[in-house]
């Protein structure tokens, strides 16, 4: 392991979870960090007829639709619908649903969601809440043989990014005569501030200090972009700007030639503490 870097010290400015995948996401001041990320993130998922996962890539107006986390229940609101209200704590009849080469255990959560995604995104949908019986690991060739498990999501149960390096983005896209955008085309959980750009690439251990005791993630793999970024969340219009501005200068020969943005992390010690903006994060460097 590598001495911690003294010269390392960062704060988490921001918190996401994405309780449906590929819908917009919630931030938090507060999230409790669980096995699979933190609390809720990807526990919902919505399907196609052959059970097969849909996102953004192929329905962008995904991304207008807005969770909202409440006691005992997610609101999920869209642009001309009433809003639909799933308790955290009820599914219906089990199903096997795909998402990327996996077949998994999942729950439906009945027709009332069903048409409601339907009606919203144009053809014919449902909703499905994972099932938390089953144990769904990230790849192991990339955690150095730990078990880091997953709900939906796509691959790992963490993302880890900063404010410096989307303002490098943003320099980049000013200086050729384009707008800003946000960070929440990323999809991140945890944003850091206080670093330079592109810092998380660097990381291996991630030390986070809080009241309950400190929490450790463990970066594990560049996150490889697809089209999400391109699509705008608050009108879900896609524009190639913002990948194509990336490829300019994110290229990574590790990932055989593809664009990266952020860090995979998995949890190494922490398990139902609780994450907090503001919090103190220290770090490893990692040398290849």
């Amino acid at each position: 392991m590598n001495p911690a870097a003294p010269d390392f010290a960062a704060r988490i400015a921001r918190l996401f979870v994405y309780p449906v995948k590929s819908c917009a996401g919630v931030e938090l001041r507060e999230a409790v960090l669980t096995e699979t990320g933190l609390d809720l993130d990807r526990a919902w998922m919505v399907v196609d007829s052959d059970h097969d996962f849909v996102t953004q890539r192929e329905l962008p107006r995904m991304a207008l639709i807005r969770p909202q986390i409440k006691f005992s229940e997610v609101v999920l609101r869209a642009p001309g619908m009433l809003a639909l209200h799933l308790s955290i704590d009820t599914v219906e009849e089990p199903v096997r649903v795909r998402v990327w080469d996996e077949e998994v255990p999942a729950f439906d959560m009945g027709a009332i969601a069903a048409q409601w995604f339907t009606d919203f995104l144009g053809r014919p949908l449902r909703l499905v809440r994972f099932d938390p019986e089953h144990r769904r690991p990230s790849e192991t060739d990339w955690t150095q043989g730990a078990e880091a498990l997953n709900q939906f999501s796509d691959g790992f149960p963490l993302l880890v990014t900063s404010t410096a390096s989307l303002e490098l983005l943003n320099e980049k896209l000013a200086a050729a005569g384009h707008a800003a955008v946000g960070i929440e085309r990323f999809r991140p959980n945890i944003v850091l501030e206080g670093v330079e750009p592109h810092d998380e690439d660097r990381l291996e251990l991630l030390r986070i200090a809080g009241e309950d005791g400190e929490v450790v993630l463990r970066a594990v793999k560049p996150c490889t972009r697809c089209p999400i970024p391109n699509i705008d969340p608050a009108t879900a219009e896609v524009d190639p700007i913002v990948t194509d501005t990336l490829q300019g200068y994110r290229r990574n020969e590790r990932m055989r030639g593809k664009i990266t943005f952020a860090m995979n992390a998995i949890v190494v010690e922490g398990l139902d503490r609780t994450l907090r903006v503001g919090q103190a994060v220290s770090a490893d460097w990692k040398f290849d």
